[in-house]
């Protein structure tokens, strides 16, 4: 793995901005250890960010981008690795985050119209990612029985849609039953995978 000084953005998709979650200690963790290892790291809070759903394909194709989500998509053209995070509710990513993904990857931006290939052309391409989702079930069975739907559907129809890759996974299970000394590993796990940053 490369050791070369990365740009960095995270984006926490937790929509309580309100309180402190064990997400929020994991992503502390991730960008303490890329700081540590010389990488520069930026942050977005989804929950803390005010802006309105996409109710028409019209709107998002020729709709102004909200204004509080210009210095996000600035962030998102910065960065060359994304770090993505979000608890898994209801089998998927929150409704918030989905609504933040749809505001920001928009034509013109994450991808260019191309009359001879209807997929686009990625305009996000030279990015690497990689999600990190907490759960309550256990992970394994996130994995292997619901066969990581929600992830592997961001992987697919959105990150690899404008262009990111690789993309890696992390899935934190049975966050309720962690205690102290789960947090403090998976905290550590994350810390190095920010100094790596790959």
């Amino acid at each position: 793995m490369s050791t070369e000084a990365r740009r960095i953005l995270i984006v926490n998709g937790h929509p309580d901005a309100g309180a402190r979650h064990l997400l929020h200690q994991l992503i502390d963790a991730y960008a303490g250890g890329a700081q540590a290892a010389g990488h520069q790291v930026r942050r977005v809070d989804v929950g803390a960010l005010d802006f309105p759903l996409l109710r028409s394909a019209a709107e998002w194709e020729h709709g102004a981008l909200p204004e509080g989500l210009k210095a996000a998509q600035d962030d998102i053209a910065w960065c060359q690795h994304l770090l993505l995070c979000f608890p898994l509710w209801l089998g998927d990513m929150p409704a918030m985050l989905k609504g933040f993904l749809e505001q920001v990857a928009r034509p013109g931006f994450a991808f260019h119209r191309d009359e001879k290939n209807p997929f686009g052309q990625k305009a996000l391409g030279g990015r690497s990612a990689r999600i990190v989702v907490t759960m309550g079930m256990p992970a394994l069975l996130y994995r292997w029985y619901f066969r990581a739907h929600s992830v592997k559907s961001l992987e697919r129809n959105i990150l690899g849609f404008v262009g990111i890759a690789p993309v890696h996974e992390t899935l934190v299970g049975l966050v309720d039953r962690l205690g102290e000394p789960g947090v403090a590993q998976w905290c550590a796990r994350l810390r190095k995978l920010g100094a790596q940053a790959a």
